[in-house]
């Protein structure tokens, strides 16, 4: 047998599932070449969903990409000054354009920008050489990953339900995945105990647990951790020499004042001593979230605190490997940490798209969670950040047996159903992690604003019509 026979390749890479991109994905994009109409909710993909780019960072790199532009005498008419004038601050960080490889960690001029936007966000210190650009978060989580675990005896701790980048890298990395339980009923709050007993249940498998995950507003569960919660979490850590691994690229999506986004590395500063020197912490961001859903540039950054020196030379050299991450997606990581300023000739504009789109993510997420709650055997919590609703579904048994009856999860065989008869693609919540007998699916907040009364009806009318068909089953009760 040859190497690349599927008999013979990495057992890992058979193993690793991605649920966003899995089954009910290939099947939209059949129907989608059939000529059906299909609303893709299955990924955070704003712009994909109608989302227009914003002017000022496009600008700007356009700028970059074709720098004889700079050179037309014409230039002023089409660009603003400030474009103009960042285009050529980016351009002089670079040694020989978008085009040159950066240094493996990114460009330091950039990873500054990063820093001081960290200072201003958190009021402590940030170090650029502690900073590592990346291809989008996931390479980063990636690489973070890659550097703790050592083997199957190693375990991550990881929320389920989990975006399944965790469940998928860990599995190629040939570690093990401990879950700890979000609870539903607490708005997807995290139980201490649930932590510990987790850990102590892995333990007495064989598996060492070296790190936890969180994901902060959550994915797929959209809640915004409180200050207690993360400092519970943060305690946990350090009782147990855990690295902890924040998540926060959703921080910008926060659709409800009483719990803004807080980061993790300003509540364990806050904490001070000895506490603030002793947790090992990882927190990852990028430009594919927020306001601005510049997904496909793929830009993102990690930040270390309370890493050894020479681990961080070990994870610089893995990164070396790669030679550097894209330099497109680095100067939108730039403009987006360090945007344009009062007083600056785009900042209106600016402004004006960032707040009309955040205005309208925050409308959404409300249509949203009130249709799911107004359908037959469907409960939601408020999405309170992130960009996901992640309603539960109340199956029959009649339809779970039916469900076993085509070979598949129960909640895999109502997502297909609601998508061959709406075209919506959502992705079940056994892609994500749930409790056994509770079923979910995951849908993203993005369609339009002016198309989502029209999706929630589609929706309720699909939902409503499976019950009736599946819940004629004596004793079973209607909610």
């Amino acid at each position: 047998m040859a190497a690349l026979d599927y008999e013979t390749i990495n057992e890992n890479v058979k193993k690793a599932q991605y649920a966003v991109r899995g089954e009910l994905y290939l099947r939209a994009s059949e129907l989608q070449k059939e000529g059906k109409k299909i609303i893709f909710t299955n990924v955070g993909n704003p712009h994909a969903l109608g989302q227009k780019p914003l002017t000022f960072p496009r600008q700007v790199v356009a700028l970059c990409q074709a720098p004889f532009l700079l050179d037309d005498p014409n230039v002023g008419l089409v660009f603003p000054a400030d474009t103009i004038a960042r285009a050529k601050h980016y351009l002089g960080l670079t040694s020989g354009g978008l085009g040159a490889y950066s240094d493996s960690r990114g460009l330091p001029g950039i990873r500054k920008e990063v820093a001081e936007f960290i200072e201003k966000r958190d009021g402590y210190p940030s170090d650029p050489e502690l900073i590592y650009l990346t291809d989008g978060a996931s390479k980063g989580v990636m690489q973070i990953l890659q550097t703790i675990i050592r083997g199957q005896g190693d375990g991550i701790l990881v929320p389920v339900p989990q975006y399944p980048l965790y469940s998928a890298a860990i599995t190629l990395f040939g570690g093990s995945l401990v879950p700890y339980y979000l609870e539903e009923t607490a708005n997807w709050g995290l139980d201490i105990q649930n932590l510990r007993e987790s850990v102590a249940e892995s333990r007495a498998r064989g598996i060492t647990v070296r790190a936890m995950v969180i994901i902060n507003p959550g994915n797929p569960t959209g809640q915004c951790l409180s200050v207690a919660n993360l400092k519970e979490i943060l305690r946990f850590c350090n009782q147990e020499k855990l690295v902890l691994l924040g998540d926060e690229v959703y921080q910008q999506n926060v659709y409800q004042d009483e719990r803004p986004f807080i980061s993790a590395r300003k509540v364990l500063m806050d904490m001070g001593q000895p506490i603030s020197k002793q947790v090992q912490l990882v927190s990852f961001h990028t430009v594919s979230k927020g306001y601005w859903g510049e997904c496909g540039q793929r830009g993102g950054y990690f930040e270390m605190t309370n890493i050894p020196p020479q681990t961080v030379d070990e994870i610089y050299k893995v990164a070396s490997i790669s030679l550097s991450p894209n330099v497109p997606g680095q100067i939108f990581m730039g403009v987006m940490v360090n945007p344009p300023k009062p007083g600056d000739i785009s900042y209106d504009l600016f402004i004006r798209e960032s707040k009309g789109i955040l205005g309208s993510l925050r409308k959404r997420a409300q249509i949203m969670t009130d249709g799911f709650n107004s359908c037959r055997n469907v409960v939601c919590n408020f999405t309170e950040g992130a960009m996901y609703s992640f309603p539960q579904v109340r199956l029959p048994p009649k339809a779970i047996e039916a469900a076993q009856k085509a070979g598949k999860v129960p909640d895999v065989f109502y997502c297909l159903k609601l998508l061959e008869a709406t075209g919506i693609s959502t992705v079940p919540g056994s892609g994500f992690g749930q409790k056994d007998g509770v079923f979910h699916l995951r849908t993203t907040i993005l369609p339009a604003e002016e198309d989502m009364p029209a999706i929630m009806s589609s929706f309720k009318k699909f939902n409503d019509e499976f019950m009736e068909q599946y819940e004629d089953y004596k004793g079973y009760s209607r909610m």
